[in-house]
């Protein structure tokens, strides 16, 4: 390569790392933060019709419009749901979800630190969940509150499911029922919501969903998308909100709709996909409020109208939402590496189903990855060292037509042609691979598979940075936890070495240039996910290894 070529790639490259990590969009930092039900949820419930369109009826729940109504607390019952794999606990005013914690995951790498809690508002910021028939005819002032005879449900392992019913009844004649079944080894949870006129008149509503969260102030993963997102017309939208003043609205087949944090999402997936309406705000709380509305329906004297809904509060694990079936699985995003990503990501979830531990794992996939890509850097490497051999007759062309670029550049065509070496030889295998290397940049920063997930000795949380000690003190360049950053000072070594042993630039302004880089990538890994350093710090280790056998058999 010339100088320019090596100058671009090596820009390009420390372009694109350093915009991943001091660019990349952030989200706003918000403020301190029966049988018959079986029948019904089996499928024998009549269904609503769909509408021909879509208007835009007045609903109670519009984003903003019941917050803050005061509900009497008599009135109010809460209901604690216990299985292996949450504990939730629904309030009958609504109905709404008023906690939602997980068993599996906590806050920290402490054995007895909090669970992960996916309710984060706090008190008069409204409800996290409602999903209701809405209709304004009612004319109800304050949310309804149900009835319900259960005050605790607690599944086993090997339990069935089990459902908890509301009921209720409207100033107008509606009698509204909420069914909601859960399962022992699943996150997901299903509603049925019925609708049954009693009214003598014609009656018109909507199947209103909300749901509602309060950002974390901080984002734990650099790649990590956190705030409102659904799948619109078959493909992913992230819904980014940036003002209160400026709501978002999208129109057409709505698969479902949710809220996103680092690692866990929370969304409503409706089993029926008629055109309707998104609504997103960021309410003067800092909250977020998601609405979808479905087409109206109208209910003659005596009819029923049902709405059927997935939910899911859970892990943003690609595995269990690729099982539920839902198109859940496209909300883990890995952007335009995505059809690289999952593969790998798939590739080292199964080495760890067999080693047990993510470290060992992502070596492994290293490793393999290197084995793939050996014959183009064993020829990028050995294109490197030709033309490091060239370089005194290069230096000489130079001096002799430096006032001639146009026969100069003749006369570096003919060198090359003359000993059969290609300039860009020794850069194009490298640009092949950086799709692969940014894919894994992805998955390494952002897969929930490694939250926690411990390695070796003081590398107990590959998501983290690696810190040996805890310093009372802040250190320049480091995120908290301040610590020795053990495995990126060996992964700046070790690419100080593999430098040592690349053949050398002709020009010496370039060479100190390309020195410098395991200083930049260094002091740039520093707060990177210990699992993203781990693979790089293995690929160097093995691009050493093959550059010594290439200079071993070329001596």
């Amino acid at each position: 390569m010339d100088k320019r070529t090596i100058l671009a790639f090596v820009l390009c490259f420390i372009i694109l790392v350093g915009w991943s990590f001091f660019f990349a969009p952030k989200q706003d930092q918000a403020p301190t933060k029966d049988d018959a039900a079986q029948k019904e949820l089996s499928g024998e419930m009549p269904r609503a019709p769909e509408a021909p369109g879509i208007t835009h009826p007045a609903p109670s729940e519009v984003p903003g419009k019941m917050a803050g109504v005061v509900i009497p607390k008599a009135d109010e019952k809460e209901i604690e749901i216990n299985t292996p794999l949450y504990r939730a606990v629904f309030t009958n005013v609504g109905p709404s979800i008023k906690s939602f914690e997980l068993k599996e995951y906590r806050q920290t790498i402490d054995p007895d630190s909090p669970l992960i809690e996916l309710v984060s508002l706090k008190k008069d910021m409204g409800d996290f969940l409602h999903i209701d028939f809405d209709n304004p005819s009612a004319n109800q002032k304050e949310k309804i509150v149900y009835q319900t005879d259960q005050q605790t449900i607690r599944i086993g392992p090997e339990s069935p499911h089990k459902d908890l019913v509301f009921r209720s009844e409207t100033s107008n004649g509606l009698s509204i029922k909420h069914v909601y079944r859960f399962y022992p080894d699943q996150y997901r949870i299903d509603l049925v919501i019925d609708v049954v006129s009693q009214s003598p008149d014609p009656i018109s509503g909507t199947f209103v969903a909300n749901i509602k969260s309060l950002p974390p102030k901080e984002k734990t993963s650099y790649y990590s998308y956190v705030g409102l997102a659904l799948l619109l017309n078959d493909e992913l939208e992230e819904v980014e909100i940036e003002k209160t003043t400026e709501p978002e609205e999208m129109l057409g087949k709505i698969d479902w709709m949710a809220y996103e944090d680092d690692f866990f999402i929370s969304a409503i997936i409706p089993e029926k996909k008629p055109k309707g309406v998104f609504k997103g705000r960021l309410l003067p709380s800092g909250v977020l409020h998601g609405t979808y509305l479905p087409p109206p329906v109208s209910l003659n004297p005596s009819e029923r109208v049902s709405s059927h809904y997935t939910l899911y509060f859970g892990p943003r694990d690609l595995g269990i939402l690729k099982d539920l079936g839902e198109k859940l699985d496209l909300a883990v995003n890995f952007g335009w590496t995505d059809i690289i990503g999952k593969p790998l990501l798939y590739l080292l979830r199964f080495f760890n189903q067999h080693i047990h531990n993510y470290g060992v794992s992502i070596i492994l996939l290293t490793i393999l990855i290197k084995i793939l890509f050996w014959p183009l850097t064993h020829k990028s490497y050995k294109s490197m060292k030709e033309m490091q051999k060239l370089q005194p007759r290069m230096a000489k062309l130079r001096e002799k037509y430096k006032n001639d670029k146009q026969k100069l550049n003749a006369e570096m065509m003919a060198l090359y042609k003359t000993y059969k070496v290609n300039p860009m030889g020794g850069c194009l295998p490298m640009i092949i691979q950086i799709p692969v290397f940014f894919a894994l940049f992805r998955i390494l920063g952002n897969a929930i598979e490694l939250r926690h997930a411990p390695f070796i000795l003081w590398i107990n949380d590959l998501s983290a940075p690696d810190r040996l000690f805890n310093f009372p003190f802040t250190i320049p360049f480091m995120s908290p936890p301040y610590g020795i950053p053990v495995l990126t000072l060996l992964m700046g070594a070790s690419m100080f070495l593999q430098q040592k042993m690349t053949p050398t630039p002709g020009d010496p302004m370039q060479a100190k240039i390309m020195m410098f880089l395991p200083i930049i990538f260094t002091f740039m890994f520093i707060n990177f996910p210990s699992g993203l350093v781990l693979y790089w710090f293995v690929n160097n280790i093995l691009s050493i290894g093959q550059q010594y056998r290439i200079h071993k058999s070329s001596a």
